[in-house]
């Protein structure tokens, strides 16, 4: 049951604390505690690693057929379109509020420096590598980014996706070259070419059940992270994830009850106390199940009923919404690397928060809409700009809230957009019998 895997979870990151609080306090020389971490931290990095493993395959599959479904831009034209162009809009505006959240509140910040080197050596074996990101990749300018979108060799991209270093385009150029794969499957009609999706297809259920998989060992390798973790640092690092926590689930609701609000009150001229009312049943959906897929058909029902959508265009957003318009998701992932590169002490410049930005947005378009379906993608975005990805551990103990939280603002997205484009297509039909007037 989902429930009782993630209380599992749960249940291992209080294990693991305790654990690590309890052998503090018993006044180990400091070889001792080494030793004992020697044999608990391989079980936490076989947990990464077999995580790790798959995130190339699942973000190329994800991405290339999140673009090609999204080809009803070609059999609704206008619609499709405006779908498209409200999904990257919004979704950059949820990744910038994201970011400027982290960098008012720098929920990474705290630790002393020789902590700090602990954890980095404790989730990284490149520790020179993280701490000394070259010259080249500190002073890439926008040009550099933009030009190195366009990959001259995707494969050498994909290996060194996870290299901060690497003076190609890594992540992105990875990216756009799942864009193009998906855009142009799309528009042909080659049986050839539609083989290449149904392979696609495979590959992505296929990375999906062994990330299924690993998560199984999420329990244990939580407790093993976090058991390292805290006898290394102590209390300061409980301190640093209450603060990332109440950091995500600030920027969130300033997300879903200012952005979306502005976009109802001022572009659609409904009221969003009307509409947050409509789809309660909803957002209480997404909160219980942590899944924009599993949210869909009750989204479907509100949508319609509630708030007098269209069918057509009901469907048709809120089916490609559920896998392309992933604001909560894209914001949180903007956050989160921000909040390990400041954990781990690793200076962002503006061309690599840049690259964040994209990847998110980018990364919104095929980030599965299933629980826990985000971190991989954090773990490729952070290696890309010199954090270590297996730091993501840190946070595992407490995804469970803000997935829970994130998919409210996902799914509550999806249905903004409806309104959106229902209201620029027809204005609102049956008025007097909607909710919202």
């Amino acid at each position: 049951m989902l429930k009782s895997s993630h209380f599992r979870i749960f249940l291992g990151m209080l294990l693991g604390v305790l654990g690590g609080l309890l052998v503090k306090q018993l006044n180990l020389s400091q070889d001792s505690i080494d030793l004992i971490c020697k044999w608990v931290k391989p079980i936490g990095d076989i947990f990464i690693r077999f995580i790790f493993m798959m995130v190339i395959p699942l973000v190329i599959s994800a991405l290339a057929i999140g673009v090609a479904d999204l080809g009803d831009v070609s059999k609704l034209g206008r619609l499709g379109a405006k779908m498209l162009g409200y999904t990257l809009i919004v979704t950059g505006i949820s990744v910038a509020i994201g970011i400027g959240m982290a960098e008012i509140f720098q929920p990474g910040v705290g630790l002393d420096k020789a902590k700090t080197e602990v954890l980095i050596q404790k989730f990284s074996n490149q520790q020179t590598k993280i701490n000394n990101i070259s010259a080249e990749v500190k002073s890439k300018s926008i040009g550099d980014v933009i030009v190195q979108i366009v990959p001259k060799n995707p494969l050498e991209d994909m290996v060194n996706a996870f290299n901060p270093t690497y003076s190609g385009g890594g992540l992105l150029a990875v990216m756009f070259f799942a864009l193009l794969l998906g855009i142009v499957i799309k528009k042909s009609k080659e049986p050839a070419v539609q083989n290449v999706k149904s392979f696609l297809e495979g590959l992505y259920s296929i990375s999906m059940d062994i990330i299924g998989m690993g998560m199984k060992l999420a329990p244990i390798g939580v407790t093993s992270l976090l058991f390292v973790l805290t006898v290394n640092l102590g209390i300061d690092i409980l301190t640093l994830l209450c603060k990332y926590v109440l950091v995500v689930i600030f920027a969130l609701a300033i997300h879903q009850f200012g952005t979306y609000s502005l976009i109802l009150k001022v572009i659609c001229k409904k009221s969003p106390l009307e509409f947050f009312k409509a789809i309660k049943e909803v957002m209480i959906t997404a909160f219980s199940t942590s899944s924009s897929n599993a949210s869909l058909p009750v989204a479907i029902k509100v949508t319609k009923e509630n708030l007098g959508i269209s069918k057509e265009i009901t469907h048709f957003v809120l089916t490609i919404g559920s896998a392309a318009n992933q604001n909560g998701t894209a914001l949180y992932e903007g956050i989160t690397v921000l909040f390990l590169a400041q954990v781990f002490g690793v200076h962002l410049g503006f061309a690599q928060q840049l690259i964040v930005v994209v990847s998110c947005v980018l990364a919104g378009v095929g980030t599965a809409g299933v629980p826990g379906g985000s971190l991989p993608v954090i773990m490729l975005i952070a290696e890309s700009v010199g954090v270590p990805g297996a730091g993501i551990g840190l946070i595992y103990g407490v995804d469970r809230i803000l997935d829970m939280s994130r998919t409210v603002l996902n799914v509550t997205g999806d249905i903004t957009a409806a309104v959106y484009i229902e209201t620029s297509e027809h204005g609102f039909p049956n008025q007097e019998n909607t909710s919202l007037d």
